[in-house]
Parts: C-alpha cells; structure tokens; sequence
C-alpha cells in the first residue's frame, strides 16, 4: 500500500503541498484519458475546465454528465491512503473536479483559496491533482504559493465579470508576493496534494498541447459538510449544488456524527 514518506509529510505540512513519489501506473493512465475523451463528448456544452463533479456518473445535477471512472480513481485505496497521511483516518471523499485545459485557449485559473468556495467547518480538505496529461509551465501547470496555508486565514476575494476565467473570484492585490510562487510540473501519472488554505492558481493555456489534471477533493470526517452554506453564493463561475452533493466515506468513521452519507446517492436497482 502507497503512504507517503516521513519526509513527504514534513514537506507537506510546512509548505502546503507535496508531490509524491507514488504514482498511477501508465495502463490506468490511458484508461483514464479514454474516459475523459468521453466526458468531453458526454457535455459538449459544457466548458472543458468545468467538469464539476465529474466522479458521479450520468447527469449529476450540476450540468455535467459524470463517468464512474473518476469515481474508481477517488476510490482508490492507494489514493485514500496517501490523504490520511496528512488529514488523517477518517476521509470523506466530497468532491472531483475535472480541469482540461484546451490547447492554445486553456483558460486562467486565478490566484485563489479553494477554502473560499466551500462549505466545510471546520475548514480542512486535501486535494489530490492528477495529472493524465503532461502538465508544465508553457500549457499553465498548477502554480502554489509556499507556506501561504500557514496562518489557516481566508484571505479577501474580489469578484471579476470575465468569461476568460475557471473561476470568478480572485485574491485581492497585495496578499500575497508572485514573485514566490512555485511551478508544480506534472508527468502524466504523477500527482501533487495541496492544503485547502494554500494560494495557488494556474495559467493560461497557450501552448499547442492540451493540459488535463483531475482534482479530488477529501475532507477529514472530523469535519462537517455544511449543505445549508453558499460561500460564495453562486458566483464562483462555476454551477455547484452542496445541498444535493453526495459524500463518500471511504476511511474510518464519521467522528463529527453530522455527515449525511444518503444526500445524492441513488438508489440501487436489482
């Protein structure tokens, strides 16, 4: 089983992400971008770096129509286990956002907290970035802010009107120095976990090579996932449902006793 290394841990904690040596072997790679070339088909109307919820499979309620494969790779026992590395054993598998970035007008993916966009309280949440297809500076791989997760403080967002954009919201100018900013460079198979008080964005694709990474999202179970909150209500630029959103517990218990683990699920047919 995949854990991360004493030092992966270490790395993690003091500077908000970490790129681990355990990766996805090729095969399944290709698997899986047999699956994203099908997601693309599924939701032809449906911007490619918004594939919100793209692990539930079939219309998802949220304008896109899902493919289990996401789901299987969220599933993932090696995956899982890397998450508990650093929130713990108790993960809840919450969210997937699938973000394929077009050759030559990928959009920007502005500098922002994902903190901001989310109803978890307490907020804690590890995301796992799957690359399936190189991810480097020219095609706007993932960009972080070392060490900007440290004060656990939501910084200012100010909203921007632009259709350029995976997300309406944006750090204010002056919380954070660019200039410190850390490229995340990704082969396919490879993957970068990141704390969900991190500054990180992403640039524009404008190269000739289409950039795709999957993004799951996991909560500690310690937590709750407040159905009742809009964080930023409605206006990420992006159409989500928390009410409806369903939840996986995939490790241990839910320590908060308020996770509702039948909100979203359909119901089986035999």
């Amino acid at each position: 089983m995949a854990r991360l290394a004493a030092h992966e841990i270490a790395r993690y904690q003091a500077e908000g992400w970490v790129v681990p040596q355990f990766a996805i072997a090729p095969p399944r790679v290709a698997q899986l971008r047999d699956a994203l070339d099908q997601l693309l088909r599924d939701n032809p109307d449906v911007r490619p770096e918004k594939l919100i919820s793209a692990h539930i499979e079939g219309d998802n309620g949220e304008g896109v129509r899902g493919s289990r494969r996401f789901l299987e790779l969220a599933q993932d026992p090696e995956i899982v286990e890397l998450v508990s590395d650093v929130i713990g054993d108790d993960v809840i598998l919450w969210g997937c956002h699938v973000f394929c970035k077009p050759a030559h007008e990928g959009y920007e993916t502005p500098w922002h907290q994902d903190g901001h966009y989310w109803p978890i309280r307490p907020l804690a949440n590890c995301t796992v970035w799957v690359a399936l297809e190189p991810s480097t500076v020219s095609n706007g791989c993932l960009r972080v802010i070392p060490r900007s997760h440290r004060d656990r403080v939501l910084h200012p967002h100010l909203h921007e009107d632009r259709t350029d954009l995976t997300l309406n919201q944006r750090m204010a100018d002056g919380t954070f120095d660019e200039a410190q900013a850390v490229d995340i460079e990704l082969q396919p198979g490879q993957m970068s976990l990141h704390d969900v008080f991190m500054i990180h964005g992403a640039r524009p694709n404008t190269s000739q090579q289409r950039r795709t990474g999957v993004a799951l999202r996991y909560m500690p179970s310690t937590s709750v996932f407040e159905r009742e909150l809009r964080p930023v209500d409605g206006k990420s630029g992006v159409a989500v449902n928390f009410a409806q959103r369903p939840l996986w517990l995939l490790k241990g218990v839910d320590r908060s006793g308020r996770n509702n683990f039948q909100i979203g699920h359909r119901p089986t047919v035999t």
